[in-house]
């Protein structure tokens, strides 16, 4: 069985995805409804939140999990592998959506850091990068792209509570504005520059491509992350047979969530696109942050997410 985990309810969007690919697997998708949005958390907390669902969803069968965030795979995903699953899980596995997508947009696979002087050289292109304030803070896209493809730019724009207006299900014409204006902010930064690829950097977004089709220019190539996520996993699980469920005839899902189901249900369906049944998780206290040393807060704590290439 595989575990798909997400803040909310954009891992559905992954979840989608992964069910049309993989018609025999079996699923748990656990969405950590009750301690959304992550985006506006600090790094430990979110490592401390996804370490625990992580956990949760290994406890209950999962040899293979995906973790169906950005913002928990931006800056939780490298720790985890590094430190606690070789301790408490080594026989599993897990994994992002963050990776598969930089490997689409630098035609690299991940192991690969660093552009060999003999690599072809390719014409100059600009990637924009929509995503949530904490996984613009990290810096992990723009450091991932630029350590595998230097004739890549990546500018980013963060979309503060629009992850948040997604889940509460606000009214269409307000995320139309909001996502046109945050398509205005990201142009502004631009300036002449072409826009060659849009990458919709938080799992909530797809459901808005139609919006940011709109805001855009014309002839601008948009990403899917679903998609993409979907096609790696295919060949990973073609590498790692052990992972896959086999004797089954149908995909089979459960869905779990840390807030109420019925609000959650009443949702759900929008990102899925069929009605699903949630069940409560009971007994999830807000986790106590591990001591991490104290560091002083930046002095700029509310910038935008202009382009950079801090490591992730």
């Amino acid at each position: 069985m595989i575990g798909v985990f997400d803040s909310g309810h954009g891992g559905l969007t992954v979840l989608r995805a992964l069910v049309d690919a993989l018609p025999q697997q079996r699923f748990l998708y656990l969405g950590d409804h009750g301690f959304a949005p992550y985006g506006m958390r600090s790094n430990e907390e979110i490592y401390q939140l996804t370490r625990r669902r992580v956990g949760e969803l290994i406890s209950r069968g999962c040899r293979l999990v995906i973790i169906a965030c950005n913002t928990a795979c931006a800056v939780a995903l490298r720790r985890l592998q590094q430190e606690w699953l070789p301790k408490h899980a080594p026989d599993c596995r897990v994994l992002g959506v963050f990776v598969p997508m930089i490997e689409a947009l630098t035609g690299q696979e991940w192991h690969v850091q660093g552009v060999s002087a003999y690599s072809p050289k390719r014409p100059p292109q600009t990637i924009a990068v929509f995503a949530t304030r904490r996984t613009v803070e990290s810096g992990a896209f723009p450091a991932e792209v630029k350590l595998r493809a230097r004739h890549l730019k990546v500018i980013q724009q963060s979309c503060p509570r629009l992850a948040e207006a997604v889940e509460e299900g606000l009214d269409d014409d307000l995320m139309r504005r909001a996502v046109a204006r945050y398509c205005d902010q990201l142009l502004a930064k631009a300036g002449s520059a072409k826009i060659d690829i849009v990458v919709l950097g938080c799992t909530h977004y797809p459901i808005l491509e139609a919006h940011f089709r709109a805001a855009l220019p014309p002839d601008t190539r948009l990403m899917s992350q679903p998609d993409i996520v979907a096609k790696a996993l295919v060949q990973y699980l073609g590498r790692h047979p052990e992972f896959r469920d086999t004797g089954t005839e149908h995909s089979t899902v459960e869905f779990l969530t840390s807030g109420d189901p019925q609000k959650v249900r009443e949702v759900s369906s929008r990102f899925f696109g069929a009605d699903l049944d949630f069940r409560h998780l009971s007994g999830w206290a807000e986790p106590k942050p591990e001591p991490v040393p104290v560091v002083p807060p930046k002095a700029d704590e509310t910038t935008e997410g202009e382009e950079t290439s801090h490591d992730a």
